[in-house]
Order: structure tokens, then C-alpha cells, then sequence
């Protein structure tokens, strides 16, 4: 075979793995949760794909999605030990979904952060078979075949795990309403309004502030809705002064990105139900912050 064959063949399996990769990153994202680590097995999975004989290959999407979700697997299981020596309340890493509110996705399923840190507590091959079934709409026998498992298993780890989410959280408000309290909780939480405070958060309330171990990022979670809201109220004026807040997308919801300076210091989503505000999610850590600013507006431009 010429060297312009070679070439011609390459740049074919680079034209496949380009138009498979929204698909793909979506896959290892959600079974991850963290850019980065998504990034690298899209990177593992791209190396792979160069080293193939793509002539055997019937169906090179397929091919790929397979490959991606091992390697995303096998990420997986190392990082829960990672994990364990993280400091404080581990979040999922944000992403921004404006460009694709599903994320390579036949649904926006798995993807919100709120489902994505009660993923975490599943098993990785639990978390997989949800994540290729709930956002994916693969046939259980084809995530069977992915997973290297049986069908009858895979349907039970399917369901294991839409039992865990059902369970551990309530049905969201729709997205008006969302938006509404986010900018009641900001507006009270800014103020150390303990009235409003007490009047629009969930009894049973969680406050998660993931910074590993970074200063003033609390490293337990502050639970129940006396605490958070006195959390939130003696927090207030050693934190919001000189603060900006920026409304932004992150995981198909909105999000507030608070900066100082013109640097990001923290992003926060709310989970909210019928009852209130479940959980507030603050992602402090600046490892996780950088690729989320980075992907607005080329990092330099908040929307306010």
C-alpha cells in the first residue's frame, strides 16, 4: 500500500471518529463525570481506533461506542479509589451544554448534575448500563455486548439503578420555576436573609462545597434546612462582597457562576422539587472550574 493510501485511510478513520466523538465524549462523560477524564479515554479510544483494522469493521459508530464505554468502565473503577482520598464532597465536573443541550446524547438523560452525583454511588457497571440505556436508548442485548455481560443481567443493573435515582430524588420543577428560586436563593443568600431562607429550602436540605481541600470551601456537607440556612447567613459577608454573579448554562440547567475579579471562584446549581431546594451544589474546586470557564465564550465573556 502507497503512502498516499495510507493517508487517505487515515484521514477517513479521522473523519469517522470526528463525527462520532459528540457521541462518544457523552458516553464517558456521564459514566465519569469529569471532563477531563472523558477527554483522556476519548484520547485512549482515538489511539485504539487508529490501531484497528477498520476494513473488518461493519459498523465503526457501534465499534466506537463499545470501545469508549470500556475504556470509560475501566477509568471508572480506578477513580473511585482516586476518590476516596479526595478532600471534602466530591461534584461531578460541569459542562457546558449550550452548543448540545443533550450531549451527544438520543436524550438528555444522566446528565444533570444532580443525577450524576447520586451516579456516583452506584457500582460502575450499574452506572454504565444506566447511562447507555437511559440517555442512549441502546437495546439491553447491545449493552449486554458492551459491558461483556448477559441481557438478564443487564436488565437488572438497569433497574437497580433507575431504583436508586427514584428514590433518593424528587421530581424537579420545571425550568421557569428553577430559574425563579435560583434567583430568590441568590438574592437571600447574598443578604443572609434567614427568613427567605428558611422559607423556600427542603427540611432535609444538603449543602455540597467541593474545592479538595482549597480554603473556605467547607469540607463536610451542611445538612438540614437550620443549618444551611445558618450556614448560608453567617457565609454571607465574608464571602459575596466584590462578587459578580454571571447566569450560564451547566448539565442543561442554569447555573450561576460567581467570579471575582474577572475570575471564576465558584459555580452553583441548585437541585429544586416541589418541596424546595434539595441540594445546592457549589463547585469551588479550580481544577474542575478552568475547562467549564474556558468553554464560555472562549473564557473572557459571561452572560449576566
Amino acid at each position: 500500500m502507497g503512502s498516499g493510501d495510507d493517508t487517505g485511510s487515515l484521514d477517513e478513520a479521522t473523519n469517522v471518529f470526528m463525527t462520532a466523538r459528540p457521541h462518544l465524549f457523552g458516553i464517558a462523560y456521564r459514566v465519569l463525570g469529569s471532563t477531563t477524564e472523558a477527554e483522556d479515554v476519548l484520547q485512549e479510544a482515538w489511539l485504539r481506533w487508529q490501531g484497528t483494522d477498520r476494513d473488518v469493521v461493519r459498523e465503526p459508530k457501534a465499534f466506537l461506542a463499545t470501545v469508549t464505554a470500556r475504556l470509560a468502565l475501566n477509568v471508572a473503577q480506578s477513580a473511585r479509589v482516586r476518590r476516596e482520598s479526595y478532600i471534602g464532597p466530591w461534584l461531578p465536573e460541569p459542562v457546558d451544554t449550550r452548543a448540545d443541550p443533550q450531549l451527544g446524547a438520543e436524550r438528555a438523560e444522566a446528565l444533570d448534575t444532580a443525577v450524576l452525583f447520586l451516579l456516583e454511588r452506584l457500582n460502575p457497571v450499574e452506572r454504565a448500563a444506566y447511562v447507555l440505556r437511559e440517555a442512549f436508548d441502546y437495546p439491553y442485548q447491545q449493552i449486554a455486548d458492551m459491558l461483556e455481560t448477559s441481557e438478564t443481567n443487564t436488565r437488572q443493573l438497569v433497574s437497580r439503578a433507575r431504583k436508586h435515582i427514584s428514590s433518593e430524588r424528587r421530581k424537579p420543577v420545571e425550568a421557569t420555576e428553577h430559574r425563579r428560586l435560583m434567583e430568590v436563593f441568590l438574592t437571600a443568600a447574598q443578604t443572609g436573609d434567614l427568613a427567605v431562607l428558611e422559607g423556600i429550602l427542603a427540611d432535609d436540605v444538603v449543602s455540597y462545597t467541593d474545592g479538595n481541600g482549597l480554603r473556605g470551601a467547607s469540607r463536610i456537607p451542611v445538612v438540614g434546612l437550620v443549618h444551611v440556612s445558618r450556614y448560608l447567613a453567617a457565609f454571607a459577608p465574608r464571602f459575596w462582597p466584590q462578587k459578580e454573579i454571571h447566569w450560564v448554562e451547566a448539565n442543561g440547567g442554569p447555573a450561576a457562576l460567581v467570579s471575582a475579579g474577572g475570575t471564576a471562584v465558584v459555580l452553583l446549581t441548585l437541585d429544586i422539587s416541589e418541596r424546595g431546594i434539595e441540594r445546592a451544589m457549589w463547585v469551588m474546586n479550580p481544577e474542575k472550574l478552568a475547562p467549564y470557564v474556558a468553554s464560555l465564550d472562549g473564557g473572557a465573556t459571561f452572560s449576566s
